[in-house]
């Protein structure tokens, strides 16, 4: 899809996406009745190794926003990347916060922390085949996070290459995509899960390497906008994102 075009693999971007948000809402909704108030209260005493393993994977499903701004070159009205990517924020946000408020409300925390399935698990308060469902709803968010991240490597690595006069990888097809980049970008990513193919693991490194750039983002905004606000936004980002970094290193 990619190769064929960035209009395709948009539109399909745009359908996998709603198929992955409403029966996540839905499943919200329904189990609202269910919730009850001191699945809330924390069993266990919180430490600051755990809170910060936490944080490391809860970091993950927040990461990525910034990829509608990637291939902004090819976008018909750029004004609309800014007004996106705070609509798409405020979707996540909102989301998130609603399915796990369902989810531990309901059933608790513990019963989702041994549960290798936890959307299913709670599900099943619902339905008997709740597996199946959430196996298909997460093969949807799965498809529909590799075309996103397929979009944006092969589109950094596209322009590297342009910078730094790497034949080959910058030659794009008569459709105007960079096949050479989206071939290697796919490749690398698929030997990674010969490393490791436990989610936890391959989350934290996605972070890691997320960080990293993070960091190097905010110092650039630093130095060459000079808007108070705005470094003081940039400025606020690099401090947690090296803190992060640098207490998980740590601890």
């Amino acid at each position: 899809m990619n190769i064929a075009g960035i209009a395709f693999s948009g539109m399909t971007e745009n359908i996998l996406t709603i198929f992955k948000i409403i029966p996540l809402v839905i499943i919200s909704l329904l189990l609202t009745p269910y919730i009850q108030f001191e699945n809330f209260v924390p069993s266990a005493p919180l430490t600051a190794t755990a809170l910060l393993a936490t944080i490391l994977i809860v970091y993950w499903p927040f990461t990525g926003l910034e990829i509608c701004a990637i291939p902004v070159e090819e976008t018909k009205d750029p004004a609309l990347i800014r007004r996106s990517l705070l609509l798409v924020i405020l979707i996540v946000v909102l989301l998130y916060l609603a399915i796990n408020i369902a989810l531990i409300g309901s059933v608790g925390a513990e019963v989702l922390g041994s549960s290798p399935a936890p959307i299913a698990t709670a599900a099943g308060i619902l339905f008997t085949c709740s597996g199946e469902v959430v196996a298909f709803i997460g093969i949807i968010a799965m498809l529909s996070a590799m075309n996103a991240y397929i979009i944006a490597t092969s589109r950094i690595l596209h322009t590297l290459s342009e910078r730094f006069s790497i034949p080959k990888i910058r030659d794009l097809s008569r459709r105007g995509t960079p096949v050479n980049a989206l071939v290697i970008g796919c490749g690398a990513s698929g030997l990674l899960l010969f490393v490791s193919n436990r989610f936890e693991a391959l989350a934290i490194i996605s972070v890691i390497t997320t960080l990293i750039p993070y960091i190097f983002f905010c110092i650039a905004t630093w130095i060459l906008v000079k808007e108070p606000k705005t470094r003081l936004i940039a400025a606020a980002g690099a401090l947690s994102t090296a803190s992060i970094l640098v207490l998980y290193f740590i601890l």
